[in-house]
């Protein structure tokens, strides 16, 4: 923070900063697997992104970003890590309401790996309910900028928990399957993959189970998904940074096809993971 390393406890965020006050920001998480950053290049890509479209400035270029993310996993020691890159639109000395007037922050972190799913749930596969909750349109908040506008999916969770659910699926202004708070969903029908592609943030996770497909020779296409369609399907599973490919057994009262993880979802599993000691995939972090 503010060019310093600290530990997690000492840092500190002002109550005036646009972020906190307004989710006026933008981050991006990378996972760090046996002392190696996984398909840097792609958060980074989305992440300078999302900055330039929400008109942010940073202090720092690319090569300087991705110098500090490793020396904050070097700093902790964490040789599996979850790292996150944010820029907030800060706060104006003046406490102008014109956010051109604000001084942007940029921070990160590194904390211990942590999944959506625990290992039970990855072998058993998690228990999925779908909300009735719409996500918020695209037109209002652009969904590929990643951001903190999490009322609509903690609403969804917490109507999910209500139907004794581990999670939760809401939909788009269509009524179709959207996506889940922090991760996208695919559905596996007759050998084909289909993922949602109306209002949903683009994954790192998504995309790269869109590049392993196609070394695989599976097809995969961005589609509307309905709610019959998912609970139809031969194999259901979901994907994020926190958690990699994670299988979906349960959707509302349904069991997906016989209630176990299916053979596509087990082999992306597998191949997902072995990707990370590729060079090509991944980007090592020198510890000291």
């Amino acid at each position: 923070m503010d060019g310093q390393y600290l530990p997690m406890s000492e840092a500190k965020i002002s109550v005036l900063d646009w972020g906190f006050l307004h989710s006026d920001a933008t981050y991006d998480t990378v996972h760090v697997w046996n002392g190696r950053f996984f398909r840097l290049n792609l958060h980074l890509d989305r992440f300078l992104g999302g900055i330039e479209r929400l008109r942010m400035n940073l202090p720092y270029d690319r090569e300087e970003i991705t110098s500090i993310l490793k020396s904050c996993v070097a700093l902790s020691g964490h040789k599996s890590a979850y790292v996150e890159m944010i820029c907030t639109r800060g706060s104006s000395p003046t406490f102008s309401r014109d956010p051109r007037q604000a001084e942007n922050r940029f921070m990160a972190f590194a904390v211990p790996f942590g999944s959506v799913a625990n290992n039970e749930q990855l072998e058993r596969g998690l228990h999925v309910a779908i909300s009735e909750t719409v996500r918020i349109p695209p037109k209002s908040i652009d969904p590929s900028i990643k951001n903190y506008h999490w009322l609509d999916l903690v609403k969804g969770l917490f109507d999910a928990y209500d139907m004794g659910a581990e999670t939760a699926l809401i939909l788009d202004t269509d009524g179709h399957i959207a996506e889940g708070p922090g991760f996208n969903v695919f559905i596996v029908r007759d050998g084909s993959l289909t993922t949602p592609a109306f209002g949903v943030l683009p994954g790192i996770t998504r995309r790269t189970v869109f590049d392993l497909c196609a070394e695989i020779g599976l097809s995969v296409a961005a589609t509307d998904v309905s709610r019959a369609e998912i609970k139809q399907a031969d194999e259901v599973f979901v994907t994020s940074t926190a958690g990699g490919i994670m299988p979906v057994t349960r959707i509302d009262e349904a069991k997906i096809a016989n209630g176990k993880v299916g053979p596509i979802t087990s082999r992306l599993m597998n191949f997902y993971w072995q990707k990370h000691d590729d060079p090509a995939w991944s980007t090592a972090v020198t510890y000291p």
